[in-house]
């Protein structure tokens, strides 16, 4: 995934060796000398990650992220502060002014990128979920984007799983004050604990004996309500290898060991802020659009909301020259649902397809009823590989299982998919969907239970 990272320090050597391994791994690179020119181009443009060194003349570091944060045109921006400094307090100051990770001089190649990437992740999720919300044009969703100012990141539930019962407790006993903390040291039972425990935070120790850590974060990570769990792992300095590939899975954070309080502290007060906000994106969209945006049946997107939300992502897109793709998905011979069984058990076809549906796209990925038995899915981000394993995936989902509908037996149903991508700036979003369309009648056309890709 590409992005525009904006590197501040006032040392160009410094600048110059950043700009070259991120521009070495085709991401967008700005620069600012100084704090004041930071929060210019972070007002005026369109940026996804800001590097941030600490020691600045005029302005350090740790002003221009409180700033940042305190700027609703900029809160959400992720802050990653880079700076000589090394001990745990400076590291707990730049937390609590704002910044999403810290990382120490001389920069690890391996570290700054894994970070950069999970950093992006987060802002892609963050900035669809805002987009969303402005499509929305509520009241209420103002309200949702300012939350970020009012949000306690005290009273969180946090799960704590680790073999070690005696450095369990200890890492409990750092947060229990603020905290309900609840101990795990059997990794076999994560996914059950996670399932009925509400938590809104995992702190999974790297040194699990007979389990790995890495499978056991992905595990947590299948249940419904824990997809967007953050986890943040407890490693030694040998388990370096391991916490990039975490992070490159989608694990949130890692803090090293021994643990410090404070730092600890800050990090767990971070992702539990960051989580609740996103939850109150979530809430706020799906609860302030229902009435005008959704289909009663399926409980999906309308068609209405999907006009103007693939008008504003695919403008989005073009500016910033990323990929973005389209699906739209036809089931099979569902005419014959309604003629053969009745429009109460197409209803219910329709009510489960769109469950599945929603079940096997990605969070940032926005499903609609288009209409009848067609439905659409927007893929922001999305290059070729990336569209057709989303597209495989929910035709595999129609199939594997029949459809439960009532009191007649089990239906088999399929579906065709055309799935387009975003070609080129004269791309408009009728072309983009009659593209897509097009694709998806030589699919019914070559014998249905297909996916077709468009190759204008």
């Amino acid at each position: 995934m590409t992005a525009r990272v904006l590197i501040v320090d006032d040392i160009p050597t410094n600048v110059r060796l950043l700009e070259a391994r991120l521009s070495a791994e085709y991401y967008e690179v700005l620069t600012a000398s100084s704090g004041a020119q930071a929060l210019d181009i972070c007002n005026s443009q369109d940026v996804d990650i800001v590097l941030l060194d600490v020691m600045m003349p005029e302005m350090d570091g740790f002003e221009v992220c409180r700033r940042l944060k305190a700027n609703p045109k900029t809160h959400h921006l992720p802050v990653l502060m880079i700076t000589a400094l090394d001990q745990s307090s400076d590291r707990v100051q730049g937390l609590e002014a704002g910044a999403d990770d810290f990382l120490t001089k001389p920069v690890d190649d391996t570290q700054l990128m894994a970070r950069v990437k999970s950093l992006v992740r987060l802002k892609s999720l963050t900035d669809e979920l805002r987009a969303r919300a402005l499509t929305g044009q509520q009241i209420a969703i103002e309200d949702a984007l300012r939350a970020m100012d009012s949000i306690s990141a005290s009273e969180g539930s946090v799960l704590i799983i680790d073999t070690d019962r005696r450095h369990a407790e200890r890492i409990q006993g750092y947060l229990t004050p603020d905290h309900k903390v609840d101990i795990l040291t059997e990794p076999a039972d994560a996914v059950f604990q996670v399932a009925g425990g509400g938590y809104e935070l995992a702190l999974v120790s790297m040194s699990l004996e007979d389990f790995d850590p890495l499978r056991v974060s992905s595990q947590i990570r299948t249940v419904d309500h824990a997809r967007n769990l953050p986890i943040i792992l407890m490693a030694d300095s040998a388990d370096k290898p391991r916490v990039v590939r975490a992070l490159d899975l989608g694990v949130n954070d890692y803090i090293s060991r021994p643990v410090e309080r404070n730092e600890l502290q800050a990090r767990v007060r971070t992702q539990i802020r960051r989580h609740r906000y996103a939850m109150e994106l979530r809430e706020s969209v799906n609860n302030t659009m229902a009435l005008a945006v959704t289909d009663e049946l399926t409980g999906l997107y309308n068609r209405r909301y999907f006009d103007r939300h693939l008008n504003v992502m695919l403008s989005k897109a073009q500016e910033q020259d990323r990929d973005i793709a389209l699906m739209i998905l036809d089931i099979d011979h569902f005419k014959a649902v309604n003629d053969n069984h009745g429009h109460d058990v197409g209803d219910a076809v329709l009510r489960e397809f769109a469950a599945r549906l929603r079940r096997n796209i990605r969070g940032v990925d926005l499903a609609c009823r288009f209409g009848g038995e067609e439905f659409v899915v927007l893929m922001p981000d999305t290059d070729t590989g990336q569209a057709e394993a989303v597209a495989e995936r929910v035709r595999q989902s129609m199939v594997e299982k029949p459809f439960e509908v009532g009191p007649t037996r089990p239906l088999s149903v399929t579906v065709s998919a055309g799935v387009a991508l975003k070609e080129s700036q004269a791309d408009t979003p009728e072309t983009l969907v009659k593209r897509a369309d097009v694709a998806l009648y030589r699919a019914k056309r070559e014998g249905r239970n297909r996916v077709i890709f468009d190759a204008a």
